[in-house]
């Protein structure tokens, strides 16, 4: 057998037969007649052609745009993360990308540090502001979770340069996804489908339920599934949205779950309402989210870094932190800078 290949079975054989096992209280990722991946909302839409059509002709105008209000930045070198393996830590490092500490525990949500989103880079939506942490200054990397397939979520660069870095760390994906991954030649690959866990260490990695899509080429669309993700220990217990609509599957996962300690939830990309509402949540979506399935505090996530719809950018932090300091308080709601560290 291939030396390859039988690493791969072994780390498949490992993660899914000893330590995977049935959530019951959530079902599989559902799929059609087709076999592509669906949501459990029937009446789920990415809107009209025409208002498609209408966006996509807007995105050509986004150099016009006026970028005031971007996120803030600060600089962080990792020196105190790396000697950190004590205290629950989130590190925005932008977009959806964070670095999550849990009891000693290292992990990155939908890593990507390549400066354009698209599959034919330069073209496509620009990094707006300079990343938060450079990749080189992680601590070690225990494990990577993934939502879904879209080329700002999962950034195959990143991804090769992580696991060049640290050959130990491990990618958890949604189903449908590993093929891609092993195929650009990072072999600790796990996916998962919904209600599926792993025990990670002293973590447990929960797959669960979101409302998106996916498509990497014109062929592909809804091949490979999405999810969110939840993160566990005796200590701590972390929800990481990935990008979704509001659907009522967060309080499936509340009821089951939670309590959590945080919640990173997804506040952009949601104008024209039309189009965008069924896969994004706005800022008030966001914030019910997070009460659904009650966290004590949230995170925002998926705004400010690359100009991907309609809204004025600085609009979702505004909208998110009055929405948020009315139901979860003004200490509770946290709208980082990128680059910086919270305890939590």
């Amino acid at each position: 057998m291939n030396k390859n290949i039988f690493y791969i079975a072994l780390i498949t054989f490992c993660f899914s037969s000893a330590n995977a096992e049935k959530n019951r209280q959530f079902e599989p990722a559902p799929k059609d007649e087709n076999g592509r991946y669906t949501n459990q909302d029937p009446n789920w839409s990415k809107g009209s052609t025409g208002i498609n059509i209408g966006f996509l002709l807007r995105r050509f105008g986004t150099v016009l745009r006026d970028y005031q209000g971007l996120p803030k930045h600060v600089v962080n070198n990792g020196e105190w993360l790396r000697a950190n393996y004590e205290k629950s830590t989130v590190t925005w490092v932008g977009h959806s990308t964070l670095l999550v500490q849990i009891d000693g525990v290292n992990f990155l949500t939908d890593p990507m540090w390549s400066k354009t989103a698209s599959p034919i880079p330069p073209i496509g939506p620009r990094r707006l502001v300079k990343l938060g942490l450079a990749i080189e200054d992680l601590p070690p990397i225990d494990f990577v979770v993934i939502s879904h397939n879209h080329y700002d979520h999962m950034d195959v660069p990143t991804l090769k340069k992580l696991f060049a870095i640290n050959p130990d760390t491990v990618f958890f994906v949604p189903m449908d996804n590993a093929k891609l991954l092993r195929k650009k030649g990072i072999k600790n690959v796990q996916q998962m489908d919904w209600g599926e866990t792993v025990t990670f260490k002293n973590l447990v990695i929960h797959c669960l339920p979101s409302q998106h899509w996916s498509k990497r080429s014109l062929t592909d669309t809804n091949k490979s599934g999405w999810a969110s993700w939840a993160m566990t220990s005796a200590n701590k217990r972390f929800y990481f949205a990935g990008d979704s609509g509001y659907f009522d599957g967060f309080k499936k996962i509340g009821e089951a779950l939670g309590p959590f300690d945080l919640a990173a939830m997804p506040i952009g990309a949601y104008k024209p309402q039309t189009m965008m509402q069924s896969s994004h949540m706005d800022p008030e979506q966001a914030v019910q989210a997070t009460l659904d399935i009650q966290a004590a505090k949230a995170v925002a996530i998926h705004f400010g870094t690359f100009d991907l719809a309609d809204e004025p950018i600085n609009e979702p932090p505004r909208r998110f932190k009055q929405a948020a300091q009315a139901k979860l308080g003004q200490e509770n709601s946290w709208v980082l800078a990128i680059g910086e560290t919270q305890e939590f």
